[in-house]
């Protein structure tokens, strides 16, 4: 074998070996700093894969990216999900809908479905403790239901029925069907883990297609990230990203028929989770006519809203659930809560920090739809994206998903200092209060290098020693 396809391979087996530990160690309550250090060997040796698999001999590529693929994806399933919860309440909105039950009519602790629950998501006694009878962070206590012993459950939230949308609950009932009694949380990575590798193949294939260089794909196929959030923490942000780069490969296309259906896909994805929203003004990059527009725009709305409509037939409540109360939980709509808007609240008033958000990236927005690349519709929806992460500035890691496929299909390493930010803050925000000061420095790194490099890569372009930037690139 080549030198070089040695070296990429040898370094990519550090990074599999580092990726084990890391999701191995269990140090999100009890050493963040540590795990987070764990994550920073990941991402530098991450980093150093890439940089070797730029010398890997064509013939060697795809294959060695499918390999590293497959074994970043197997380390996620070494450990239970160690940094969220939230893949407890995918099986139980499965569970419940695999009883003819509507997931948005019952919260967790309501005594309507006591009967569904099991000493994996519901402990009880001594499990509801740990060895100081303290509370365990990540279980939440139950009211008592006249037994004798404590009760608490696994699932965050529980007094609230889900949040999540039609598409996604679909998936929760389909993992739940095909679950093997006992099972526990493994379907979920699993299925978690085979969307993940269904994501690097449609990279690949867009890739290949368009004659693109194949290497981009093991920014999302080797990405630490990827690991962590998309297959041991099984967040289902994964299937929304599936959906959303099939449909951006299509809307590509010159076809209307083909544009059509990548808008229907698209749907999908904000039917999934209402994250992908954010590159429908990528898939209308370019667009002059309305008929190009309206080709993306009416099947994604139309997949959207009639995604819903078997759930209103089954569910005696709102189907939005929980969603209204997670918004203002999470302080989207307060400027002084946590780490949202850090970086508009260095230099504005709170009470601004709202608007001119929606402000810069409406303008973002109309940029990418009046500049962008019709040919590149990821490139847009790569800037809008971007920028709408530095400037929201949120504590979620695993929300960056979208942003690592959209950097595998454009190329534009810089933005993945977004993503490494995110987990920064969600790691060792917890330790300092949850205040802004982390978020003000990883996301402010995050800006300062996406800055630098697109400085950088047009400087380059202008004196022609490097490809220029995509139209729709910070200029």
């Amino acid at each position: 074998m080549n030198p070089r396809t040695v070296l990429a391979s040898a370094v990519l087996a550090a990074l599999t070996a580092a990726l084990v530990l890391t999701i191995r160690y269990d140090g999100l309550f009890t050493d963040p700093g540590g795990l987070f250090r764990w994550y920073a060997v990941c991402w530098a040796l991450f980093a150093a894969a890439l940089a070797a698999l730029r010398r890997v001999p064509a013939r060697y590529v795809t294959p060695l990216v499918v390999a590293g693929a497959v074994a970043v994806t197997v380390t996620g399933l070494v450990a239970p999900p160690r940094t969220s919860t939230d893949s407890y309440r995918y099986a139980w909105d499965g569970r419940v809908q695999s009883a003819g039950v509507s997931p948005y009519d019952h919260p967790p602790q309501d005594p309507a479905v006591a009967r569904l629950r099991d000493t994996w998501l519901f402990p009880t006694g001594a499990a509801c403790a740990g060895p100081d009878l303290a509370p365990v962070p990540d279980l939440a206590p139950v009211p008592d239901t006249g037994g004798a012993r404590p009760h608490c459950t696994r699932i965050n939230r529980p007094a609230v029925p889900t949040l999540y949308p039609p598409v996604a609950e679909a998936y929760f009932l389909a993992v739940d069907r095909l679950s093997p009694a006992g099972a526990r949380h493994k379907p979920l990575q699993a299925a978690a883990g085979l969307v993940s590798l269904g994501v690097t193949g449609a990279l690949l294939l867009i890739l290949r297609r368009r004659g693109d260089d194949p290497r981009k794909a093991a920014f999302w196929a080797w990405c630490p990230a990827v690991a962590v959030e998309a297959v041991n923490n099984a967040h289902v942000d994964v299937l929304g990203v599936l959906l959303a780069v099939v449909g951006l490969g299509l809307v590509a296309s010159r076809a209307l028929g083909r544009r059509a259906a990548g808008g229907l896909l698209i749907g999908a994805a904000v039917a999934t989770k209402l994250m992908p929203a954010v590159v429908l003004p990528g898939a209308l990059s370019g667009v002059r006519r309305v008929r190009d527009a309206a080709a993306v725009l009416l099947p994604a709305a139309a997949f959207a809203v009639l995604a819903y409509l078997p759930y209103v037939l089954l569910s005696r409540g709102s189907v939005f659930g929980y969603l209204g109360g997670y918004v203002e939980e999470e302080g989207y709509d307060d400027a002084s809560a946590g780490s949202r808007y850090a970086l508009l609240r260095l230099v504005l008033p709170e009470a601004w920090a709202f608007p001119v958000l929606v402000a810069v990236v409406a303008g973002v927005c109309l940029y990418v739809m009046w500049r962008g690349d019709p040919r590149r519709p990821w490139s847009g929806a790569l800037l809008v994206t971007g920028w709408a992460f530095l400037l929201l500035t949120p504590g979620y890691s695993w929300y960056a998903l979208l942003l690592v496929a959209l950097v595998a299909l454009d190329g534009r390493g810089e933005w993945l200092g977004v993503a490494l930010a995110g987990a920064a803050v969600y790691v060792l925000g917890p330790a300092v209060g949850h205040g802004a000061v982390p978020a003000t420095l990883a996301y402010g790194a995050a800006a300062a290098v996406v800055l630098v490099a697109s400085w950088l890569r047009r400087r380059a372009a202008a004196r022609g020693t490097g490809t220029p930037a995509p139209v729709g690139a910070v200029r």
